[in-house]
């Protein structure tokens, strides 16, 4: 986990007959209008440890917006909310494959680009990957992206382990022998099907975007051999774990997992915590901003969107959660070793081995529900 956009409109020209006075006063009525009109709230519902110190607090300070901050842990958390209706949020973050589903759903408000001028900083081609699942870039500004791959206590790891498989394989996950070796010291995994689904389906070869229905009961079958070795499911609280060396692995993400590593060393832990994304590729997501349709201070949402795309404060926000932003001006402010952090910034190599999740159909949404039960509970 930047310029200011120009306040209020210019004053209105009317030819009126009426005496001066009477033009006055509809000229004041109308400024007070204005006034009245102007957003002093935001609402933002966002993902967990994902923002800076700062960002708040200056956004706050320099549009006169008083900022609620709300956090969830899952894209159905908030999925949930936004069907709901009526959420009262502003700004939300989903991650772009279900953004595409809720874009389709008339969830969103489009975006007045024309009170966006901080998007000239965005990057062509990874904005190009977001329309795949926001076509023309109508409802979402990317807040971050990243990867999604093996975190470990590389400490521990390598003593159970020993030289008998690289820890950028997927092969120490899917394999059940392997995996089997790293229960006794914590093995955690997303609390997110469709992650997981998509990184066993590119494991096996198949299409990590599948649309059929079989690919998912054979992933099922694999994914139920390292059912026993698996010690939780957790999307957000496994930062904590492995800072305190409860877990030695994760099948988590690269911000988080990077997050833990620079948490371990302020408190000189006496371990090693590493990511790595494994070779063959894995998958990239972005996780975008957008204003539901009902949100009540639209206005203040496309400050915020603009505010947050300005290059210095998204560098912050990379420096403060280790996840890039799609805007390339702000890497030449983040910190130098997070900026040459391949888990942070991956290298245009690896880039192209990485596969983007999309939206996938209803039906295989509710078939990964079903199965992602199964495999929870070992059913």
């Amino acid at each position: 986990m930047l310029p200011r956009r120009g306040g209020g409109r210019g004053p209105v020209r009317r030819c009126l007959s009426a005496a001066l006075v009477a033009a006055t006063t509809v000229s004041g009525l109308f400024g007070a209008s204005l006034a009245q009109a102007r957003d002093t709230t935001l609402n933002v519902y966002n993902w967990s440890d994902y923002i800076a110190k700062d960002t708040i607090p200056n956004f706050e300070k320099q549009f006169g917006v008083k900022v609620r901050y709300d956090n969830y842990d899952s894209d159905d958390t908030l999925q949930a909310k936004l069907l709901s209706g009526n959420s009262g949020y502003d700004i939300v973050v989903p991650t772009s494959n279900y953004a595409g589903r809720q874009i389709a759903a008339g969830m969103f408000a489009p975006l007045d680009k024309s009170k966006l001028p901080n998007l000239k900083y965005l990057d062509p081609a990874l904005m190009a990957l977001v329309a795949g699942a926001d076509p023309g870039n109508r409802y979402t500004v990317p807040w971050a992206f990243g990867t999604t791959g093996l975190g470990y206590n590389v400490t521990k790891v390598k003593k159970l382990l020993g030289d008998t498989v690289p820890l950028d394989s997927w092969d120490v996950l899917f394999k059940p022998e392997n995996i089997a070796k790293l229960k006794s010291c914590g093995v955690s995994v997303l609390d997110a099907p469709d992650q997981m689904f998509a990184a066993t389906l590119h494991y096996m070869g198949r299409d990590p975007m599948s649309t059929k229905p079989s690919d998912y009961r054979d992933a099922l079958e694999v994914l139920k051999k390292i059912r026993p070795s698996i010690t939780q499911f957790s999307s957000s609280g496994y930062i904590n774990d492995m800072v305190g060396g409860d877990i030695c692995f994760t099948f988590g993400w690269s911000g988080d997992v990077t997050i833990a590593r620079h948490r371990a060393e302020e408190a000189k832990k006496p371990f090693v915590l590493q990511y790595f994304i494994p070779k063959g590729g894995a998958a990239i997501w972005f996780d975008v901003m957008a204003i539901p349709k009902d949100a009540p201070h639209k206005e203040a949402a496309l400050e915020w969107i603009n505010y947050i795309e300005n290059p210095q404060v998204h560098a912050a926000i990379t420096d403060t959660v280790y996840y890039p932003s799609a805007n390339l001006e702000s890497r030449k402010y983040v910190d130098k070793a997070v900026a040459n952090d391949p888990a942070v910034y991956p290298s245009a190599d690896v880039i192209k081995t990485l596969f983007l999740l999309k939206p996938l159909p209803p039906e295989i949404l509710r078939l990964q529900t079903r199965l992602w039960t199964q495999f929870k509970t070992g059913h």
